[in-house]
């Protein structure tokens, strides 16, 4: 596959960014939460790992932009605890 060709990947509700580059977060992330909306998923679980909380960090600033997220919190242990963030959005209008 070329370095700049499009991946197909499903809007089911989960991102794993563990397949990115965290340089792409910060546009994938909101495309995929849109997208979400688009399909009316309004709950949508972002899996970023626990590592240093770097992207984590990262992961909230977004959240904190979006004018469409309603509540960001951890997943329960049993979704990955604090290695992935539980966003709630808004319905597509």
């Amino acid at each position: 596959m070329e370095p700049d060709t499009p991946v197909e990947m499903p809007i089911d509700g989960v991102l794993d960014l563990h397949t990115f580059s965290p340089g792409d977060v910060k546009e994938l992330v909101p495309e995929y939460l849109e997208a979400c909306r688009e399909r009316g998923i309004l709950q949508v679980r972002i899996i970023h790992g626990k590592g240093t909380g770097t992207l984590q960090r990262t992961v909230r600033a977004l959240m904190e932009r979006l004018p469409f997220v309603v509540d960001v919190k951890n997943a329960d242990e049993l979704a990955g605890g604090w290695g992935s963030t539980i966003v709630t959005l808004k319905a597509a209008e």
